[in-house]
């Protein structure tokens, strides 16, 4: 053993990977590297395609750097880019053409909208417009459907006057109006299955006021009943969750609906004639072209007026102003209910003939128990 490092043969004083090794001769000498990460020989250079390179999109110019600007140098043979300082060659021809202008629109469309794009131009609908201009979005049935539920309810209060038998006509009409405008309503269209449901429910509850003598347990029954059958058919849907459960609302709501109308049925004769004539004045008044305040305020008292004269008509005398106040407030909440925010004559022609009266048959009944 010796203390001296390792000679090796023949005087080879081993491998130095950092030495420069000189050239053979008559080779020539290779020359540095200007780049100085291309003169450090051990620094490691990617060639080929990266993720940088082949995922991420490439990123668009500013519209600033792209768009066209006069010459002012030599630099205008390159595209018309010219350094700082630079001045007096014009700019070649291909970039002073002047760009092409826009052809006009060949589909009628106005000028103030833009040109036609793959996902198409935006229209706002009435409702977006509304809102724009301060105005409420709220579209009301209109006199219109105003007066088809007054006569409606004219035939309800005439019927009534004759029996129960009588009245069962008009209140079947009542009743397919309600399911079919409530489905609309929600946007629900077309529904035939819920609509024959909530109908069915409502002329069972019908037979059933009959053939019990209009006992007002046959509307809780048969309310149940088909709350329980429209939760067994929606359950057998194929349809997505979501839309399985907003279809049995629609239906739970629309059957409830026509169901509770039955309620005329088991109400006293007198009671219904009231309060159907009551109804019939309020939503005439609140069709009127009023501010929505005065509008509210002048139904409710025509319905309390048009009550205390049906009252006077009938065995009710003056507690028909308070069964035509009570019958006209919630004949309001299901006109406001058929109100919505976009346009439809068939929703104001179902829902918006059909809600009031529904609506206010509960009050009739309980009104009519509590005053007769």
């Amino acid at each position: 053993m010796t203390d001296q490092p390792y000679q090796g043969y023949d005087g080879y004083d081993g491998y130095d990977p950092y030495r420069q090794q000189p050239a053979p001769q008559g080779w020539p000498q290779q020359q540095p590297y200007d780049d100085p990460q291309a003169a450090q020989p051990y620094t490691q250079q990617w060639q080929g395609q990266t993720w940088e390179t082949q995922v991420q999109p490439p990123v668009a110019p500013p519209a600033e750097e792209t768009a066209y600007m006069p010459s002012q140098g030599a630099g205008a043979a390159y595209g018309g880019y010219q350094e700082p300082g630079w001045g007096g060659t014009q700019a070649p021809a291909h970039a002073q053409a002047p760009a092409p202008a826009q052809a006009p629109p060949t589909d009628g469309s106005e000028p103030g909208y833009g040109p036609a794009t793959v996902a198409g131009n935006a229209r706002i609908t009435d409702a977006q417009r509304a809102r724009l201009e301060g105005r409420s979005p709220i579209i009301e049935p209109g006199v219109q459907p105003a007066g088809l539920t007054a006569l409606l309810g004219l035939l309800l209060a005439g019927a009534a006057a004759i029996g129960p038998y009588a009245l069962v006509v008009p209140l079947v009409a009542l009743q397919a109006v309600t399911a079919a405008g409530w489905f609309r309503l929600n946007g629900m269209w077309p529904a035939r299955q819920g609509i024959a449901l909530a109908f069915a429910g409502a002329l069972t509850a019908d037979v059933a006021l009959l053939a019990s003598g209009r006992t007002p347990a046959a509307i809780l029954g048969t309310l149940g009943v088909w709350v329980l059958l429209a939760l067994v058919l929606q359950l057998r849907s194929h349809a997505d969750p979501d839309e399985r459960m907003y279809g049995l609302m629609a239906t739970v709501a629309s059957a409830a609906l026509a169901i509770v109308a039955s309620g005329y049925l088991a109400s006293h004769g007198d009671a219904v004639t009231v309060g159907a004539a009551s109804v019939a004045v309020a939503v005439l008044v609140r069709a009127l072209s009023l501010p929505t305040p005065a509008s509210v305020a002048a139904s409710l008292l025509a319905a309390a007026g048009a009550g205390a004269l049906a009252g006077a008509l009938t065995g009710l005398g003056s507690a028909g102003t308070l069964l035509g106040a009570g019958a006209a407030v919630c004949a309001l909440i299901g006109h406001r209910v058929a109100s919505y925010d976009y346009p439809s004559r068939f929703v104001h022609f179902t829902a918006g003939v059909a809600l009031p009266l529904a609506a206010a048959a509960p009050a009739v009944y309980l009104l009519g128990r509590a005053l007769v």
